[in-house]
């Protein structure tokens, strides 16, 4: 074990979802009956465009995007190029008469300006250094129109895809959700026999395709193995990541000259061996130096273009809007650390959508008090001299033509505007914790010591990194030109070899799939973590494990969105237990909470709402019930010991859609029935259609967020385990303790009208009526097959360990060069 340099060990693939038999099927089928679309080569490239055509809204939305996009770039280039070469600016500003022949009081036009075209040519000439932004400019736009040539063609394949194989017309796709399309692809593979390796595809080997290199860059943010963070001198802890690394980190791992990959599905063979591990990384490192020196040569071409399109982009909008760039976004950081394995993009821009309103509000409530007041003294001085200036200008509109009016109106309303940003409203209540709450509900993830800290300066700074000032975004990006080469050269090159141990260690063979990172087939059993309710389930060390409860909280997700999919048996046996679970702190909450206080989870007649559904329940039971309305039972009321685990619980417990079926059928003509066996207690006895199966799994999956990390907030609590924001390589906190030693607590959380609890927030922003359907947890398609290599330790970090976890014995680095390559059966 001493050999090894970084804390990653070979992670030997160890289930499978295959039906039984099908280890090596190849499917064979005559020439006469195969399709157009039999044994597609790259399923990753087909997939992805299918997800692409739908979410651009069909073929003809994507074409006239696409020429747009060319025509966009052409604007620019020519427009910049006629603003540098072409206007005389002495004309423009008045500083030279133009030579009129009538008379010398001839009202100066925009055309005179203008120089004429020789003059104008002569000086295009002179400019080396415009001639040759001009030539690097065609040879880039040229290389985007054989791309977009080859796009169409492409996409024209899709096209008839979707009209002969799925039926599905352009003129409808807009109105189909992407779970009804993925339904089709997974029903036509035994016709058309899309992936020949396999007879039946999953939902997850559609997700896999998609998402092969972003699962990875979720992995690699998750074990902090990317260097995006960084402590600055006066800035402290910050976060960059841009555009432009992002692109730069998918150029080295994944699709550039000499990447880790030979194709879009296969990681190279020296890759999945540790022999030459030394020599690869020295290679990649190489590598990585060649293009942060290549990044470095071509920064003035990048940075200028990112300063045009930026000018061209937002300076209207900052005209329109001038309180825009006081909003806020989520960081690319941001996305990249929320994100669930296997989560496409739209249902994780969905979530942060969900998330933006409340987190905008837990943002402003850290307005500075002196700030405002100075903010209040200039917006006094810059309005006063605005009123002035607009009622000179409606008495004599001559006012206007005085030199540097409209330039003073225009200042000074962007004035107004930012100082009116920086104070806060009257009627804002601060309220952190609920605020946090709601926005954990929909984002999934928090550091543990978020909790109760939610008024802390230092929380707030650290969820600026994720949801950061649109004006920061823009900087960063101005600036990504600059910074990128000296991140690639100085800070990701030291981890060539942590990456080259990464990609051998996490990453295996799906059959039918290709290489896939071993942490998007959400194994509870190889990355789960005790303290998320993996204790006694997982055979992970704690450098296998997925940080943050990604595994859990991805499997549950994905198991959640997509309720067809039968997940392997360690899975379905976490679920399993996560069902009952729920269903018995449920009873324990209800047997805490007299019969007066739980009547209305059991009847609406003292809901918000006059109908009985599931969502305005839910509203009642965690926004509070007023005191005067059960006058006999203040005491129960009144308690503070009442646990937040058994106030979700209860949540989950009670939504009874039976008591309001509404039977529909879906987009595609097929009935969505799920009767798989559901988290809450009663099952769907009617189909829905795909709109309330998604806002269903959406509210299901912010009640098991809750619910999860109330019950790891337990564990931590009996048990404190590392921080795991901004970890270090250097962390030697110690490992996750065993066992769920979970503790009933009390919800410190308060309610009040002035104040509303988080759900109470996510349920009144929409909710269509819901139903239950939910999770299998005992269909097993294939036999686990374990090896004795899967659960060896890791090396590298010291750990504290106990006597009952003492580690297994590593064999040589070398005797790995004899292994066969690690298969996933799936």
């Amino acid at each position: 074990m001493a050999m090894y340099d970084t804390p990653y060990q070979r992670l030997e693939a160890s289930y499978t979802d295959s039906p039984l038999g099908e280890d090596d099927l190849l499917v064979h089928v005559p020439e006469g009956s195969k399709s157009p679309w039999h044994h597609i080569e790259n399923l990753d490239l087909f997939f992805s465009h299918v997800y692409n055509l739908h979410q651009k809204n069909g073929f003809t939305c994507m074409l006239i995007g696409e020429i747009f996009e060319l025509l966009q770039f052409i604007f620019i280039v020519s427009f910049t190029t006629l603003l540098v070469s072409c206007v005389d600016y002495d004309i423009l500003f008045a500083n030279k008469m133009v030579n009129h022949s009538q008379s010398d009081h001839v009202k100066v036009t925009l055309p005179d300006a203008f120089l004429p075209p020789g003059v104008c040519r002569d000086r295009m000439q002179e400019n080396g250094f415009l001639v040759c932004l001009l030539a690097i400019a065609g040879v880039f736009w040229i290389h985007r129109l054989i791309k977009f040539i080859y796009n169409i063609c492409c996409y024209w394949e899709i096209h008839n895809f979707y009209m002969q194989a799925l039926r599905i017309p352009m003129s409808d796709l807009p109105y189909y959700t992407w779970e009804e399309v993925q339904s089709r692809i997974v029903q036509i593979q035994k016709e058309h026999q899309i992936c020949i390796h396999k007879k039946e595809l999953s939902e997850l080997d559609v997700s896999h395709r998609i998402l092969r290199f972003k699962n990875y860059m979720v992995a690699m943010v998750n074990k902090n193995l990317l260097p995006l963070q960084h402590r600055l001198p006066l800035l402290g802890n910050t976060v960059f990541y841009t555009r432009g690394l992002k692109y730069n980190f998918q150029l080295i791992f994944f699709w550039g000259p000499g990447c880790l990959f030979q194709n879009e599905w296969s990681l190279k063979p020296e890759y999945k061996r540790s022999g030459a591990r030394l020599e690869l990384s020295e290679k990649l490192a190489q590598r990585i130096l060649w293009i942060g020196l290549a990044n470095l040569v071509l920064c003035p071409l990048v940075l200028v273009w990112q300063i045009l399109y930026a000018f061209f982009s937002y300076t209207e909008v900052l005209r329109r809007e001038p309180g825009s760039l006081g909003a806020r976004c989520w960081s690319l950081y941001g996305r990249c650390y929320l994100r669930h394995f296997n989560e496409l993009d739209h249902q994780l821009q969905a979530r942060l959508s969900r998330a933006y309103k409340p987190a905008s509000k837990y943002m402003n409530c850290f307005l500075s008090p002196l700030l405002a007041v100075v903010a209040k003294h200039f917006g006094f001085l810059a309005g006063s001299i605005l009123a002035v200036l607009i009622a000179l200008t409606v008495y004599d509109e001559d006012v206007l033509a005085v030199e540097h009016v409209l330039s003073a109106v225009t200042l000074l309303g962007i004035v107004v505007t930012i100082c009116r940003s920086f104070i806060p409203d009257q009627h804002l209540v601060f309220c952190p914790e609920q605020l946090l709450r709601v926005i954990l509900a929909h984002i999934h993830y928090m550091p543990d010591h978020w909790q109760r800290s939610a008024h802390r300066a230092e929380t707030r700074g650290e969820f600026s990194q994720l949801f950061q000032y649109k004006a920061v975004f823009i900087l960063e990006e101005l600036l990504s030109p600059l910074l990128t080469p000296l991140v690639l050269i100085f800070c990701l090159r030291p981890k060539s070899l942590e990456i080259i141990d990464f990609f051998r260690n996490f990453t295996v063979e799906v059959v039918g799939v290709g290489d896939t990172c071993s942490f998007a087939q959400m194994d509870v059993r190889q990355h789960g973590n005790p303290a998320w309710m993996s204790a006694g389930k997982t055979e992970a060390s704690i450098y296998q494990q997925a940080e943050d409860g990604k595994t859990e909280l991805s499997l549950m997700h994905f198991a959640i969105t997509n309720p067809r999919w039968q997940p392997p048996r360690e899975c379905s046996a976490f679920l399993s237990q996560l069902r009952e679970r729920v269903q018995r702190d449920s009873t324990m909450g209800n047997q805490k909470h007299p019969t007066g206080l739980m009547q209305p989870l059991q009847c609406s007649g003292l809901s918000i709402q006059s109908d009985p559904e599931p969502h305005s329940l839910m509203a009642n039971m965690f926004s509070g019930v007023s005191t005067a309305g059960f006058p006999a039972n203040t005491e129960a009321l009144g308690s503070p010991h009442v646990s937040a685990v058994s106030e979700v619980a209860s949540a989950l417990h009670s939504l009874s859609p039976q008591q309001s079926c509404h039977p529909v059928q879906s987009q595609s003509g097929i009935s969505a029935d799920f009767r798989n066996g559901s988290f809450g207690s009663n099952v769907w006895e009617g189909p829905m259609n795909s709109g309330t199966l998604s806002e269903y799994a959406s509210t299901e999956m912010s009640l098991h967020a809750l619910y999860m990390h109330e019950l790891h907030q337990q564990h931590t609590r009996m048990a404190p385990g590392r921080h795991i924001w901004h970890r270090q390589e250097s962390d030697e906190s110690g490992e996750s303790s065993q066992g769920e030693g979970l503790i009933n607590t009390t919800s410190n959380v308060p309610s009040s009208l002035s104040c509303p609890s988080p759900a109470a927030a996510v349920w009144e922003e929409r909710l269509p009526p819901l139903s239950t359907h939910r999770l299998s947890a005992s269909t097993d398609l294939g036999s686990v097959q374990r090896t004795s290599l899967a659960r060896q330790p890791m090396g590298g970090w010291s750990e504290d360990v106990q006597p009952s976890r003492l580690p297994e014995p590593v064999p040589e680095e070398g005797s790995e060069d004899e292994l066969p390559p690690q298969v996933q059966k799936v």
